[in-house]
């Protein structure tokens, strides 16, 4: 019964959210729709990827959930790139990081722990995961600094962010490699491999197919919500960096949300964390890359750099810091997941007031 309402309303809001763009109805009004929309098609996202999961073995599922799970912060992101909100992707991507280590991985870590006294889950993983970020925070500081301090032209800025971000994308791929085939075994989670009986929702064939229509139906609604943006924070007098950093974010985690919470409610943390914080390296070493590369595509005249502000960076940093300092003994409980929450909500009212 539940899954049918979801489906009813994700068939709904799609449809509504179309006629909105379509027939040109208030943007205020389209911003809202468009962002509901975007919930159920994520959730639907989630679920195809999850069943898909179940035939590709928990481990992968985590890889695929996130990966599928930023596809629509991805897509939202490449639209903004062809408008040329550079600004407003930057600070997406900021969100998308700091939402992931401290909503998503602080709800399952909560809601887990509050079933659960303690979880625990494979900490040579963790280890790993929190040297991967530490990776993306200096790999991000290091041409904020020698841009602004040294006053590069141009064309420095631009060889060094293409630079950096092929660099990035290489060292993502090889991660794969070693997390996924070389040192499978050694960072292999016995809770991650367990199905504990669960049937998928769809068979393998569905799955695959569920899990295309769920992706175009993002790329549309992604567009549409795009398509409000300027007018939704004019009228709010929002900043862009606030937008791009709570409200883009905190919609296009929606698949990520879902999948990460109904596993740690399972005891499954360990997936849960694998989806949390391998979608935050994902977004950090692969997304922002390959959008600083798709930038230079797009606007010949106009290009992205891989120069964040301040703000971003100590927004990263200390998101980075403590969910590395929770994560890193390889277990967790629901006070841990309360003090990732604190830092997002602290951070969240700092966002709002710039």
């Amino acid at each position: 019964m539940r899954q049918k309402l979801f489906f009813l309303g994700l068939i709904v809001m799609f449809a509504l959210s179309a006629i909105g763009h379509f027939g040109h109805w208030d943007m205020t009004l389209q911003f809202v729709i468009s962002a509901i929309a975007i919930v159920f098609v994520a959730g639907f996202l989630g679920k195809a990827t999850e069943s898909v999961a179940h035939y590709a073995g928990q481990r992968l599922g985590g890889f695929l959930n996130a990966t599928f799970g930023n596809a629509a912060e991805l897509i939202i992101a490449i639209f903004l790139v062809k408008e040329g909100l550079f600004d407003m992707v930057k600070a997406s991507i900021t969100g998308s990081i700091i939402g992931n280590l401290l909503l998503v991985l602080g709800l399952s870590v909560l809601l887990g722990g509050l079933k659960y006294k303690e979880q625990r889950f494979n900490a040579r993983l963790a280890d790993h995961n929190g040297t991967l970020m530490t990776l993306a925070i200096v790999a991000l500081f290091v041409p904020a600094v020698f841009v602004k301090i040294e006053h590069f032209s141009l064309d420095q800025d631009k060889l060094l962010s293409i630079a950096v971000a092929c660099i990035l994308i290489v060292c993502y791929l090889l991660w794969l490699v070693f997390s996924m085939i070389t040192h499978k075994d050694m960072l292999a989670d016995e809770e991650m491999s367990a199905d504990h009986g669960e049937e998928p929702a769809w068979s393998k064939g569905v799955s695959v197919l569920m899990l295309v229509v769920a992706t175009v139906m993002v790329a549309f609604v992604s567009e549409w919500l795009v398509h409000t943006l300027d007018s939704f924070t004019h009228k709010f007098g929002l900043s862009e960096l606030f937008v791009g950093a709570f409200v883009i974010a905190i919609v296009g985690n929606a698949a990520e949300h879902s999948a990460a919470i109904m596993l740690a409610m399972k005891n499954k943390i360990g997936a849960a964390v694998e989806i949390a914080i391998g979608s935050s390296l994902q977004i950090a070493l692969f997304v922002a890359p390959v959008l600083i590369l798709v930038s230079t595509l797009f606007n010949k005249g106009s290009w992205m750099d891989i120069v964040f502000s301040p703000i971003e960076l100590t927004a990263i940093g200390v998101s980075v810091f403590i969910a590395k300092s929770i994560s890193k003994d390889g277990a967790t409980n629901w006070y841990e997941g309360v003090l990732l929450l604190m830092l997002y909500v602290i951070l969240g009212f700092a966002f709002y007031l710039v």
